[in-house]
């Protein structure tokens, strides 16, 4: 289960080093092969590979009616692996979709990371609190 927020930068290139606390795990258990696709949301999406393979069938299965949600989620989907340095290279198409920068936030997600901009990370955030709590939270405490 991946948990916890990790503030990024990505280079010139568009590569992002993934933090030390998760690297070992998706080097180790997943041989660095890992899955980016877009979420509606406007963020990248981070899957170990296998995670991915799951989703990815289930993705494909879907009636032609969710046409459009298959080209969001798979018509974006690329595959990336770690380099040496433990970075992946976000593709250009990804980073313009969901207008991912230098400042980046990674979040994990319980099976997969979200990859966002930190400035609309923060507003999104922000508009979320404004909105107040959702029903479904209603009978939810620590």
């Amino acid at each position: 289960m991946f948990q916890g927020a990790s503030a990024l930068s990505l280079d010139a290139k568009g590569r992002m080093s993934i933090p030390a606390k998760h690297r070992d795990a998706l080097a180790i258990q997943y041989e660095g092969r890992l899955t980016l696709t877009r979420h509606p949301d406007g963020c990248i999406m981070l899957f170990p590979r296998p995670v991915w393979e799951n989703h990815r069938e289930q993705i494909a299965a879907w009636p032609m009616a969710a046409r459009a949600w298959q080209r969001i989620f798979l018509g974006s989907a690329c595959d990336v692996e770690l380099d040496s340095a433990g970075r992946i290279l976000i593709a250009p198409e990804l980073r313009a979709a969901v207008g991912l920068a230098r400042d980046a936030m990674m979040l994990g997600m319980g099976s997969h990371f979200e990859i966002w901009d930190a400035a609309k990370l923060a507003e999104k955030e922000q508009q979320a609190i404004d909105a107040g709590t959702p029903d479904v939270l209603n009978n939810f405490s620590f």
